[in-house]
């Protein structure tokens, strides 16, 4: 069974602002975050569980997987996954994810 998989806006907010950033040394390893990004979260179509459990969360259906040195959380349900953040790995834990 094949998941939907959907960004919230605030990841794509987050994944846009940290291309942002790198751009402005380098607009080539901006484009490939955001190309490795969309392409990790389009894996999670046939592999949903892929990723580990955030250790910073008690819920087994939010996980993540590492793109580069940034943090791609998504929660798990029956039929869909939904990226909710875009974090890098140095930064502090959002209280309100």
């Amino acid at each position: 069974m094949a998941y939907r998989v959907a960004w919230t806006e605030s990841a794509w907010q987050e994944l846009e602002a940290a291309a942002e950033y790198i751009a402005r040394d380098s607009p080539h390893f901006a484009s490939a975050l955001i190309h490795e990004a969309q392409l990790s979260a389009q894996s999670l179509k046939k592999f949903p569980q892929r990723g580990r459990n955030v250790p910073e969360l008690k819920d087994s259906s939010v996980r993540e997987i590492f793109v580069k040195r940034y943090r791609l959380i998504y929660q798990v349900s029956s039929s869909r996954v939904i990226i909710l953040s875009f974090l890098h790995g140095a930064g502090q834990f959002p209280e309100n994810l």
